[in-house]
């Protein structure tokens, strides 16, 4: 049998995913690692670019991609482990890492919207 709070936590979660789909929101979140971080970027759609452009953020971040699954058909979705090149890893803060990701995908589906 389905608990309750299981069947509440669907819900919202089929919810938010609505949500996102009709504002075409990016959802980004990194998990710090022992030694660098998963990083996930989320976006409703596709748009032509957009690997190039996190891949490009993790280059001048100084991350090395060590593993990665994408899909790129109809929406995007980015789950890559980062290490850093340098060996200052541990100054390397996750919460800013999120940020420069969040920004530049933002920034990059602004670009592209035939609206802006």
């Amino acid at each position: 049998m389905v608990s309750k709070e299981y069947k509440r936590d669907s819900s919202l979660r089929e919810k938010f995913q609505l949500l996102r789909s009709i504002t075409n929101s990016h959802a980004v979140t990194v998990e710090t690692l022992e030694k660098g971080f998963m990083i996930k970027v989320m976006s409703s759609k596709n748009e032509p670019g957009m690997l190039v452009c996190v891949l490009e953020v993790f280059e001048d971040l100084g991350l090395e991609v060590v593993e990665a699954r994408v899909s790129c058909k109809d929406s995007f979705s980015l789950h890559a482990i980062g290490i850093s090149n340098n060996d200052d890893c541990e100054s390397m803060d996750g919460e800013a890492v999120k940020q420069a990701v969040a920004v530049a995908v933002s920034t990059w589906s602004d670009s592209q919207d035939p609206k802006g």
